[in-house]
Parts: structure tokens; sequence; C-alpha cells
């Protein structure tokens, strides 16, 4: 049967979601400790992948489970217990549940959103939680042109060069900025799918346009160009939180 995992995780210390070679990643812990748990290999697969140093509020991964389930827990509330007191302190596993065979982590999910959180005041509080500008910015400015990219679009401007993307079209459902308090800023952005790097590069070009680098209006013509060297950099992965994913299943 297939089982859904619904976790969280910080991701300073790890190199993203995904496997790495030689470094640490959120899936190899989480493989390695559920492997422990339950007595068998068991591979675990993502909702996608987050960048090095990207934090997820909310994340979904599947996992196979062989056997019988009752000899070894009393429920699933009893595994994701014990998952728990196993996981590193920056890794949490809200709930665990059963799904349908054909219901997969990454392919069945219909919308992702992120959130991006800047703060123009130094706060120790934020560090690492949220990414530090150096100067006031203008909200109205960055909203206009955050509208601009909500379209069906290519968006390869906003990808890393070199991402092996089979397609760089995106629908993007919505892009806001909104203040939260006089010096905290977030960001969120859904979409069907994102792009390598996508959000951060988005982030960065709009903070431009609130630094008055750029007008609001260019931020159509960067999209337009599909040339990645028109964008703004991109933001620090500190602010950035995986935030939403839509399942019909959890509708």
């Amino acid at each position: 049967m297939r089982c859904f995992i619904e976790l969280s995780y910080d991701g300073s210390a790890y190199h993203g979601w995904q496997r790495q070679p030689e470094s640490i990643s959120v899936q190899q812990v989480m493989e390695e400790t559920l492997s422990e748990l339950i007595g068998q290999k068991t591979i675990v697969v993502g909702c996608g992948r987050t960048d090095t140093g990207v934090h997820a509020s909310i994340f979904y991964a599947h996992f196979e489970w062989h056997g019988e389930f009752g000899a070894r827990f009393k429920d699933y509330g009893q595994l994701a217990w014990k998952l728990n007191g196993m996981l590193p302190d920056d890794v949490g596993v809200r709930r665990i549940f059963e799904v349908g065979d054909r219901d997969h982590a990454r392919f069945t999910a219909q919308e992702r959103a992120y959130t991006y959180w800047v703060h123009t005041a130094k706060d120790p509080f934020l560090e690492g939680r949220s990414t530090r500008i150096y100067q006031e910015l203008d909200l109205e400015a960055m909203n206009a042109g955050a509208k601009c990219l909500v379209q069906k679009a290519d968006f390869a401007a906003f990808c890393k060069v070199g991402s092996l993307q089979k397609t760089t079209i995106c629908d993007v459902r919505m892009a806001q900025w909104q203040r939260e308090d006089v010096h905290r800023l977030r960001f969120d952005i859904s979409a069907d799918r994102f792009l390598r790097n996508m959000v951060r590069a988005v982030v960065g070009t709009l903070v431009d346009v609130g630094r008055g680098r750029m007008a609001p209006e260019m931020v159509e013509d960067v999209l337009r160009s599909k040339d990645r060297g028109r964008a703004g950099m991109s933001a620090a992965a500190c602010g950035l939180y995986l935030s939403r994913i839509d399942y019909p299943f959890l509708a």
C-alpha cells in the first residue's frame, strides 16, 4: 500500500530535498530514518525538489508499505510519533496516511505555492529565516510588476541556466506582495509547477523593481525575452518556503 507523509523542515543544514552524491539532503535523512524504523529499505518520493537552504512549511512525500502494518504499529499516528522521535529537530512529521496506489506526491499535485520573506531592519530572530534588504522597498511598484507574471507563459527567463527541463511553460495563478509590519514583507506565488530557481529569480527581479532599478512594466519584457540574463539576481535561499501543495484527495 502507498502512504503519504506530511512534513515540514528547516532547510538551513541541507542541500535541498533530493539526494546528493556527497552532501546531506532531507530525502536522505527521511529515507534512512524510515528504513531503520520499519526494518526494511524504503524509498521516499517527494512532491518536488527544494534548493539548498530553502525551507518547507509543508511538504508531501510517499513511500510503499510492504507487509502487515498492524504487526508493527497500532496506527499511523504511532508511526508518525516514533518517526519524529528519531528524526533530527529540523525535520518534523505532521501525519502519515494511506492513499490510493495511483496517488503520487509529485505528479498528482495540482498546484504549488511558495512564500518569500523579506525584512528591512536588522532582526537577530529572523537570521536564516528571512532575507534582509538594506533599503525600503516600493510595495506598490513590486505588485505592479508581479501582476505581469500572472499568466501561462514561458518562464525560461526565471529558470537556472543549464537546468534540464522538458518544458519551461508554467501557469502562474497568483503573485502578490503584502506588508506584514513596518519592516517585514512577504511574497506569495502559486502555479501548476515551478522551474529550478524560479521563485528566487522572480523575487530578485521584483526587489529590483522595489528599489527603483527597474520599471514594473519591464517585468513583462523580461518574461518575453526568455533570457535569464535580463532578470534580476536570485534572492537568497533563506527567505524561501514551500508553503502549500494541493491534491484532489485533500480537497
